[in-house]
């Protein structure tokens, strides 16, 4: 009698989420949180809190939950253009969090160069997805638009990438303890001509199995000098550069500088040959 067929159990990377991975290896929202509160203290003073912010290519609205969940009277506003993503975000994240937090996000299946919100305390758009613009015209059309949608007091947060290593090919890795897998961030391409860029996010995990490029970013690898340029032709009315501090990391499973979380904002830095920064617009 033949002997039965062992049913091949699924590998840790088909039975993975690339959502949830790319929130563990990416965001950091309590952080977040702290550091756009500071910045608006700092340049407006402490004459009131933040309450109502919005999130452009806000993906699963991972953030936008999180800043209702920090006050019980804080609100937001997720804009993406990608309807499964927010869907995602709906079941697997705001609806997750309760009533309150439901009916204080708002999520617009929009384009970021186009939607008209209420105007609010300050607009984030994080890891460097504005650089999918990838021409002056439309980034400052895009500039334009947000600030539109700012109170008078407003701020505008964005975060650029940079450094010798950011325009060679190459990859990095971070060892990601909960979902025990290897988080690889690959430099595939780089074009000096136009500045533009091609990065993947891939994922390999502890059985051997690997999730291939689980995200693909096209963009162009925008300056700081270029950013501020723009922002003021597009009517802010300053732009700050907050600088952040790294160290090398003592993990033998990462080949990353480790950022110490610390900002300053500076007018002067040497180069390095990865950094992270943070731009500040203000109304």
């Amino acid at each position: 009698m033949a002997k039965s067929k062992r049913k091949k159990q699924p590998t840790m990377a088909q039975l993975a989420d690339r959502h949830v991975l790319y929130q563990e290896a990416v965001q950091c929202t309590e952080f977040e949180i702290e550091f756009y509160e500071e910045r608006f203290r700092d340049l407006r003073g402490k004459r009131r809190k933040p309450m109502i912010m919005r999130e452009d290519f806000c993906g699963t609205a991972m953030f936008a939950a999180d800043w209702c969940k920090s006050n019980s009277k804080r609100r937001a506003i997720g804009v993406d253009l990608c309807s499964d993503t927010l869907k995602w975000g709906v079941e697997n994240i705001i609806k997750p969090a309760g009533a309150s937090v439901d009916r204080r996000v708002t999520l617009l299946n929009d384009n970021v160069l186009e939607v008209v919100t209420e105007k609010v305390d300050f607009t984030c758009a994080m890891n460097f997805s504005y650089c999918v613009f990838k021409s002056r015209d439309l980034l400052r059309n895009y500039f334009k638009n947000v600030l539109q949608g700012l109170k008078s007091d407003g701020l505008f947060f964005l975060d650029l990438m940079g450094g010798t290593a950011t325009i060679d090919l190459n990859e990095e890795y971070k060892y990601l303890e909960e979902s025990q897998a290897m988080y690889i961030w690959e430099h595939e391409s780089y074009n000096p001509i136009n500045s533009d860029i091609k990065c993947y996010i891939h994922f390999e995990f502890d059985d051997g199995s690997r999730m291939d490029k689980a995200f693909i970013y096209e963009w162009r690898l925008w300056s700081l000098p270029e950013l501020q340029e723009i922002l003021l032709e597009a009517g802010f009315s300053s732009v700050h550069i907050y600088w952040e501090e790294f160290i090398e990391d003592k993990n033998p499973k990462n080949e990353f500088m480790e950022g110490t979380g610390n900002y300053r904002e500076v007018t002067c830095v040497d180069q390095q040959e990865s950094w992270l920064a943070y731009i500040v617009a203000a109304v």
